[in-house]
């Protein structure tokens, strides 16, 4: 029997020299590996209330999107910088080299909401803890996390958890 794990591919030195890039598109080109996923990542979160989902650019929107129809709920988009029309909200957060910014619509989540996040994969954690902030500043309650994949060596799942995140993965790959 497949699991999510045995659906995506590895492509050796991308984007750059000595990095294992998990290659989630092909999970997504197939169908019953696609709704495997979708499945499992709604699992954890069975019973929950839940009123927004938010993906996280851009692989988040694919996946987002799916839950949200699932639960018959709104999807938000978090975007970079410059991305969205509207009046925004921006937080700032770290890469390896430099800094980056990501931004939602100020009117995309309403005090009180709960909201669940959701992206491809999670590395060092930084850009879903800058969703987290951008959540927290607009009042919404985050319900949890959820990732197809973790590189655990990135230590982004300790960073979530830190900030007090419940955090849900379907597989883990070890090395960058």
């Amino acid at each position: 029997m497949k699991t999510v794990k045995d659906y995506i591919r590895t492509i050796a030195d991308f984007p750059h020299e000595g990095i294992m890039f998990r290659d989630v598109t092909t999970l997504f080109a197939d169908a019953r590996g696609f709704r495997m996923a979708i499945d499992q990542l709604l699992h954890p979160w069975a019973g929950e209330k839940i009123d927004k989902v938010v993906g996280l650019e851009a692989r988040g929107f694919i996946i987002g999107g799916a839950i949200a129809h699932q639960l018959s709920k709104g999807f938000v988009p978090i975007r970079k910088k410059g991305k969205l029309p509207g009046q925004t909200l921006s937080q700032a957060y770290k890469l390896e080299y430099g800094e980056a910014i990501m931004e939602i619509h100020e009117d995309a989540i309403q005090p009180g909401e709960r909201v669940l996040i959701v992206d491809d994969l999670l590395a060092t954690g930084g850009t879903c803890g800058a969703g987290i902030k951008l959540i927290e500043r607009l009042g919404g309650e985050i319900v949890g996390c959820s990732f197809i994949v973790d590189l655990p060596e990135l230590g982004g799942r300790k960073l979530l958890e830190s900030m007090g995140m419940s955090v849900r993965v379907l597989c883990e790959f070890e090395g960058l």
